[in-house]
């Protein structure tokens, strides 16, 4: 008697508490699930969206391309000496989860258009700790540190990421805080046409 009376008295606890804390519980999975990294990163993910151009009228124009950057997995080069093709600059971090969000776009974007675009990856982590994380996930993007200042327009803010397109005239066509899908349809058109006028010149 005593067990079948604990029994039914546990049976219809448990259920009417679960419906009564339901959404807390919700809650608290979808918490911890964030707070776990690779989770959290394949969420960010899924809610990135192509970055929008600057209008025409708004767009601003590099007052300098003087700026030495020193390669961690490729030669060392000058911004200014990055002629004859659009220019992809992308402030990151290894430790940084809407970083690590978007570079698997990147990497297909890059796979595509690395011929007619130039790629720069920025950081100020070290050569192993780059060299650590590419192996891990694959990537083979071509990553720097800046040695001298960068130009002013990069150094409005220091969030990352944070990545600037930049056409052959040094215009900057998109300035963009936080992940995005580089890889959309959206921003492919937009590299065609670019590199169509670069061929022509």
């Amino acid at each position: 008697m005593f067990v079948n009376i604990g029994t039914n008295v546990y049976t219809k606890f448990i259920p009417s508490w679960i419906r009564k804390h339901a959404s807390n519980l919700v809650f608290v999975g979808l918490l911890a699930m964030m707070l776990y990294s690779p989770t959290r990163v394949w969420v960010l993910r899924q809610f990135t969206w192509a970055p929008s151009s600057i209008p025409v009228a708004e767009r601003k124009q590099l007052a300098s391309v003087d700026w030495q950057l020193k390669g961690l997995n490729t030669p060392d080069l000058n911004l200014k000496d990055l002629r004859g093709r659009p220019v992809i600059v992308n402030f990151w971090a290894t430790w940084c989860p809407p970083c690590r969000a978007e570079k698997p776009l990147f990497q297909q974007l890059y796979n595509d258009y690395q011929s007619s675009v130039y790629f720069l990856f920025i950081t100020n982590e070290s050569s192993e700790q780059v060299a650590a994380f590419f192996e891990k996930e694959g990537y083979q993007l071509p990553a720097y540190q800046s040695v001298s200042l960068p130009p002013d327009l990069f150094r409005t803010t220091n969030s990352i990421p944070r990545t600037f397109l930049i056409d052959q005239t040094g215009s900057v066509l998109i300035e963009k805080t936080g992940a995005a899908n580089w890889n959309s349809a959206k921003i492919r058109r937009l590299l065609d046409e670019l590199s169509a006028i670069s061929k022509k010149d």
